[in-house]
């Protein structure tokens, strides 16, 4: 039989992957970035597609996360801008509060109002209306978009020398383009592609850090078991080692401080609760639940700890965006080290089990009979709304990736450029966000007892700057990629730039950057900063900021008395920043680490117009890891009394946690030190005050 030639060319076509039309952009990732990104290359007059691995497009701006993580709002242009405005012409709709008035709502976001009338803008919302929202951008821009469509990772980027050509999904579709864009959580295109990147946290020593590491002994937010006036054992029957370690508790060796390791962060959902009994669903048994797993839990509980509900933020309509709170809460510690690098079968695993132990956990507090009354009763009025991720058994789609890979690109972020210790190059946007990290692990401690490591709360003293360089892989890896999302950071700075306004942020100047250096014919590395700027200023980013310092604490300059925040003070040794605490003066606070070597001091130094008696006090947040003998010297006219000062100790008033060191007649050579010689605990200092008595 003699076959046609058209025969064999069909047939050789069929063997071929689907090739798609080429595109000036081609953006994977289905997040936040990813949509402003696609935004911003349709305005530049470019095509662009986005292959999304997800359904749903925002990641987690839509999957739960709308107790939006702001900062300082200020630093917020551009997209991110725009979008939080499209979120505030919603809520202006009468037809929008369907469970609850808006009058009813209130106005508390982070910090700052949820909804600013001035600046027409609103940054808490429900998954529902920011899915809609980012499905608007779509359809007005004409974006394209292929959904659930993944990367083939072992062999779908073709590379022509360090230029990428296409990249093919594992359902055998390929896709062409001149740019690319990684915008996913997890780094996979960038990894794919050949980008260096890291895993995990990087030892202090790397990048001349504080704060990166393990950070065993220090105790930041309430998210560790120093929060609980009891301690916890960690053994099946308490006391008793040989009865074996409980669920959720790591046996091994939990490293030493400042050294680096390959954990990642806790993940969990940011889940969506609604107490309205017409729109609520009772929460779900899992399929495995085991109420062993939550042992913790219980004994934690049953110490009268009372903090469950802290993180209940509430969103419109009478639902929340529920996060992680306390010592054992819907973080899931250590179980997921393997995520960042996993098949896509593995992850999905991890993914599976993660919902399986938040659901898990929410059932037991609702249902087991061991859990106290008063805390089961207030869960129980609690649930699932039926009109959110109606597809997910309403549950979200997205877990909160808070780390994964890092790009380890052209310029790495660091601590130092956040805490302004070194100068930022080429800003192509901002973040203002505290230096947070969740945990990391679970451990035993010498003495035996349950514990948490790697949570950290350093203020970053104001807005910082974020390097064009970061979003770039290095030379020689990519010329025509950029990284957005799972851009190049050390792990503690990435605790704070890792926010969805950032993101989107972020997205929209890699965008602009591609578009620039299609047009000009260059490498992402060689295109000239100066044109880039001039790009993103005009279309609304904010590169630098000069305005009014925003402190997300009391301003000291509203408060009677000459106060002295822990910013003023004359340092001696070492001291690290904190605003972990519900309330304090400026910014933040400083504490000594727990160091206990008596080497680190802070003396404030007034200027007073004239002898007269004051009352002196000392600002200091409270908390059960405080120490009982901290050393004060008081210098008046009388000459120096020592102290020793209980920091747990005290009382607020005015937003301040205020201890009294006495009544004294003081000059201009008066002072006030304090030290952690002998100290049995934290120093931790928020600020002084001399309260004029006369």
């Amino acid at each position: 039989m003699k076959f046609q030639p058209t025969y064999f060319a069909l047939l050789a076509l069929a063997c071929q992957p689907l090739l798609a039309q080429p595109h000036d952009v081609v953006i994977y990732g289905g997040t936040c970035a990813a949509v402003t990104a696609a935004v911003q290359v349709k305005k530049m007059g470019k095509s662009v597609i986005i292959i999304s691995p997800d359904q749903h497009l925002g990641g987690l701006s839509s999957g739960g996360l709308g107790f939006t993580d702001t900062g300082n709002k200020a630093v917020i242009g551009g997209l991110a801008r725009d979008f939080y405005h499209r979120i505030y012409l919603h809520y202006q709709k009468p037809e929008s509060w369907k469970q609850q008035k808006q009058s009813e709502y209130g106005n508390k976001g982070q910090g700052t109002p949820a909804m600013d009338g001035e600046n027409r803008t609103m940054w808490i919302f429900e998954p529902s209306v920011a899915e809609k929202v980012f499905e608007d951008y779509v359809k007005e821009f004409g974006i394209e978009v292929v959904r659930d469509e993944w990367l083939d990772r072992e062999k779908g980027v073709k590379k022509e020398g360090d230029r990428l050509v296409s990249i093919s999904t594992i359902s055998g579709k390929t896709y062409e383009g001149n740019m690319f864009l990684d915008a996913t959580y997890e780094g996979d295109l960038m990894d794919a592609a050949g980008c260096d990147y890291h895993v995990g946290r990087e030892a202090n020593s790397v990048y001349g850090e504080e704060h990166n590491g393990i950070q065993v002994g220090v105790l930041h937010h309430r998210h560790h078991f120093g929060a609980v006036k009891d301690k916890i054992s960690p053994y099946q029957v308490p006391g008793d080692p040989k009865s074996g370690v409980l669920p959720r508790v790591s046996a091994d060796d939990p490293g030493k401080f400042g050294e680096g390791d390959k954990r990642v962060q806790a993940y969990c959902f940011r889940s969506c609760y609604t107490n309205v009994p017409e729109n609520r669903i009772p929460f779900p048994k899992p399929d495995g639940y085991d109420a062993s797993q939550y042992e913790i839990l219980l004994r934690v509980l049953n110490t009268g700890w009372s903090e469950f509900f802290e993180k209940f933020d509430p969103i419109p309509n009478f639902k929340t965006d529920t996060n992680n709170h306390g010592p054992f809460s819907f973080d899931n510690i250590g179980m997921n080290y393997d995520y960042p690098e996993a098949s896509y079968e593995k992850r999905r695993e991890i993914i599976a089990e993660h919902r399986r132990y938040q659901q898990g956990l929410l059932w037991f507090v609702a249902n087991d009979p061991r859990v106290p009354a008063k805390v089961q009763n207030e869960l129980r009025e609690w649930g699932l709304p039926k009109d959110e991720f109606t597809d997910n058994g309403n549950w979200s789609h997205q877990l909160y990736i808070r780390e994964a890979r890092r790009m380890i690109g052209h310029y790495v972020m660091t601590e130092n450029e956040l805490r302004k210790k070194k100068p930022t190059p080429e800003s192509v946007g901002m973040g203002s966000y505290t230096i947070d990290s969740h945990n990391v692990q679970r451990y035993i401690t010498p003495e035996g007892y349950v514990q948490n490591e790697g949570d950290i709360g350093v203020s970053t003293n104001g807005p910082y700057e974020i390097a064009y360089g970061a979003l770039l892989p290095k030379k020689g890896q990519g010329s025509n990629l950029l990284v957005p999302v799972a851009m190049s950071a050390s792990h503690i700075a990435y605790g704070s730039i890792r926010m969805e306004p950032v993101f989107m942020i972020l997205g929209q100047s890699a965008a602009t950057a591609a578009v620039l250096a299609l047009e000009g014919a260059l490498a992402v590395q060689n295109l000239p900063y100066a044109k880039l700027r001039q790009v993103l200023l005009k279309d609304g980013q904010i590169l630098e900021y000069s305005g009014p310092k925003s402190t997300r604490g009391v301003d000291a300059k509203q408060l009677k008395g000459i106060v002295l925040d822990d910013t003023q003070a004359k340092v001696t040794g070492h001291w690290q920043e904190s605003a972990a605490a519900k309330s304090y003066l400026g910014d933040g606070y400083s504490h000594d680490g727990n160091s206990k070597d008596g080497q680190s001091s802070l003396r404030f130094e007034p200027k007073l117009e004239k002898p007269s008696k004051y009352r002196l006090q000392l600002a200091a947040p409270p908390n059960s890891n405080r120490a009982t003998n901290a050393a004060v010297e008081v210098q008046h006219l009388g000459g120096v009394k020592k102290l020793q000062i209980d920091l747990r100790s005290g009382q607020e008033a005015g937003g301040v946690h205020w201890i009294d060191l006495g009544d004294y007649e003081c000059g201009n050579d008066t002072a006030i030190t304090i030290s952690n010689a002998g100290a049995n605990g934290y120093i931790v200092v928020d600020g002084v005050r001399w309260l004029p008595l006369d």
